[in-house]
């Protein structure tokens, strides 16, 4: 297979006519063959690859050529659709590899004809929008061969309809559902079953490892390999399905669809529906005991005196439903679905309660419109690295930030990963002529009062020089609607008529289709624009980050796993809490160059990555550009000339 993977990615190679821009790289011919060798020995290899490397062609290539059954988890569905419907089929035409492909989502994603008639026949819609929606959902669900709502643009993903025509793992029919013979799961798990190649994505696989519920159990023991796109993101999604969560939009679901199926097969029984009206009460009582958004441990809630009664008072009327339901399950399969349901979440609710494991975090999470109960482990390692032995199979890991300055090991001990074979792969563009990374001089302590402001009166020179063509972005959203509010207000002041972009006033997509079409605007984002955006081209020109990305230290996850270790005698901020910040500072820094003929100036403007010991080992793992203090070289940049396509010596402007 060796020789086949080198032809692919040499001079003759077949994407050549595939794809105009395609030429050929040895980062992307080394990871290649690495990747065919891990396929070739049933091996596990985490591969860190830099922007531009071509990381996808590179694991596709040897998967397809190799054979087997593949599975491939992204950590989008973005990225999932974008494999599917573009990357594949190129290159399984240029290798004229006969595979099958198949995408498998969650079955929140696929219309359910069952909900779907009970939400026609309900006839319960808040907006008229709703009712819109239904009706064009109603025709798509009988023209459409997947079902899949990415398939349907007149409807928002976000929609609220949506919930009411899709399916959960809890109210689901299963084989009891009369449309069982039209399902589009069981089509969509059908398919995958057959295909070669099955895309999914991580929360997917993760959700049926523990829950088996989605179909990819099914799918593991007759795959040979199985591959791992945007692996950065594992750590956490990992924890979260390998721990328990209830939330109390659950609850609210379960006492809606009680509701729904009692009207339609035991209108005569009027204790069920008000006893579904006190449920939903409670629940949303218990999320009015917090005014603030955020997570706190559960030890916390001590400090709020509603919170006892309140949780009290929602396990009560849940054991209330519970013993109604029981006396009319019979009746329907909704009613015996839902009475399931009653208990399955009394169990897990009595859990959260008496839970107090050494080995896990109790926690809660409160939402603008929910309230959720988690129970979380310390470490995924050893849950994982069970989930992976036992079985002759490759695994690939892989992502443009997974290790410190070539040093995998946080990534490894999280995951349980520590005899897998690593490498790591610099990007193929030329940093030192396409980028600046800018520190600012004289900015205050990043928990000073006025930082935010001070870190916008330093970047408006920069934003003046690039004009507009911005990312600004933050590591909370406080401060990033702080500095909207400043910079609405300096632009007004100057005249200046860059599009203003706030993260919120649409989707992710949406924010960013507008940001390229706009040309010159400046957009300021938090978590979601850190990664997974590319913007090629001049339309973003400048990064400017406010502070390094630590994760805040009153987060009860990660204020509980520092005390572990530091019971153990570990360093926590050097072994945990720095190589994780530099990670997301990757992510984040990822942002601005994307392309060989981009070129702009990356802004950090936390003077710890200066002041601080640790600061040189931050700024070392980012790519090689030059570097500067000196506002007045960071302006003049913008107006060199563009990158050649060829290398060139790292000059450094002003060391840091």
């Amino acid at each position: 297979m060796s020789a086949e993977v080198e032809r692919f990615f040499s001079e003759q190679s077949p994407l050549a006519a595939e794809v105009a821009s395609f030429r050929p790289r040895a980062q992307q011919r080394e990871m290649a063959l690495a990747v065919a060798e891990a396929i070739r020995d049933n091996a596990i290899l985490v591969v860190e690859a830099g922007t531009g490397t071509g990381k996808t062609f590179a694991y596709l290539v040897p998967a397809l050529l190799n054979g087997g059954k593949v599975i491939i988890s992204t950590g989008t569905k973005n990225l999932q659709d974008q494999l599917f419907q573009k990357d594949l089929p190129m290159v399984r035409d240029a290798l004229r590899a006969p595979v099958s492909v198949a995408l498998l989502k969650g079955r929140a994603n696929y219309v359910c004809h069952y909900h779907l008639e009970r939400a026609h026949s309900d006839g319960l819609f808040k907006t008229r929008e709703d009712i819109r929606h239904l009706g064009k959902i109603k025709h798509y669900a009988k023209i459409s061969d997947s079902g899949d709502k990415s398939g349907l643009a007149d409807v928002p993903e976000n929609a609220p309809i949506w919930m009411q025509v899709t399916s959960t793992r809890d109210n689901c029919l299963g084989q009891e559902c009369p449309q069982h013979k039209e399902c589009f799961v069981l089509k969509a798990r059908s398919d995958a079953m057959k295909a070669d190649i099955v895309v999914v994505n991580h929360h997917l696989f993760f959700a049926d490892v523990m829950l088996r519920d989605e179909g990819v159990a099914e799918l593991l023991p007759a795959c040979n390999t199985v591959i791992f796109d945007e692996a950065h993101q594992l750590p956490e999604t990992a924890s979260l399905f390998f721990g328990e969560s209830l939330s109390t939009t659950l609850l609210l679901d379960l006492a809606r669809d009680a509701r729904i199926e009692a009207a339609a097969a035991a209108k005569d029984f009027a204790p069920l529906p008000k006893a579904c009206d006190e449920l939903d009460k409670a629940a949303r009582d218990l999320r009015l005991v917090f005014k603030k958004e955020g997570r706190l441990p559960a030890t916390a809630t001590e400090s709020f005196k509603e919170f006892a009664p309140a949780l009290k008072t929602l396990s009560e009327k849940l054991a209330q439903l519970d013993g109604l339901l029981e006396k009319q399950a019979e009746r329907s399969e909704g009613l015996e679905n839902c009475w399931q349901r009653t208990q399955a979440l009394a169990q897990q609710l009595k859990q959260w309660q008496d839970g107090d494991e050494p080995d896990q975090v109790r926690w809660l999470e409160v939402f603008h419109h929910s309230l959720q109960l988690n129970t979380t482990p310390l470490s995924i390692a050893e849950i994982f690295e069970k989930q992976i032995g036992g079985s002759a199979r490759a695994w690939i890991f892989t992502s443009a930030t997974l290790a410190v300055k070539r040093d995998f090991s946080l990534y490894q001990s999280e995951m349980g990963l520590l005899k897998a074979k690593t490498a790591c792969w610099d990007s193929p563009f030329n940093y030192g002529e396409q980028a600046l990374l800018y520190v600012p001089s004289g900015l205050p302590e990043p928990n000073s009062e006025g930082y935010t402001e001070a870190v916008v009166q330093a970047a408006l020179p920069l934003i003046e020089a690039s004009r507009g063509r911005a990312f600004l972005l933050f590591t909370s959203l406080r401060a990033m609607g702080r500095a909207h509010e400043i910079l609405q207000a300096e632009f007004d002041r100057r005249g200046w008529d860059y599009p203003l972009l706030l993260q919120g006033e649409g989707s992710r997509n949406e924010m960013l289709t507008r940001f390229r079409e706009h040309g010159n605007a400046v957009l300021l984002g938090s978590q979601s624009f850190w990664e997974g955006v590319d913007v090629r081209g001049e339309a973003l020109s400048l990064v400017i980050i406010d502070k390094l990305p630590f994760a805040p230290p009153d987060d009860p996850v990660l204020a509980a796993r520092i005390e572990q270790m530091k019971k153990q005698g570990r360093n926590a901020f050097m072994e945990y809490q720095l190589p994780r910040a530099i990670i997301t500072l990757k992510q984040g820094a990822g942002r601005l160059i994307r392309d060989e003929t981009d070129r702009g100036v990356l802004m950090i403007c936390d003077p710890r990555i200066i002041g601080k010991h640790y600061g040189k080992r931050i700024w070392q793992s980012l790519p090689p550009m030059k570097r500067t203090r000196v506002e007045a070289e960071a302006v003049e940049f913008f107006n060199l000339p563009r990158p050649s396509l060829t290398g060139g010596e790292v000059e450094i402007v002003a060391a840091i």
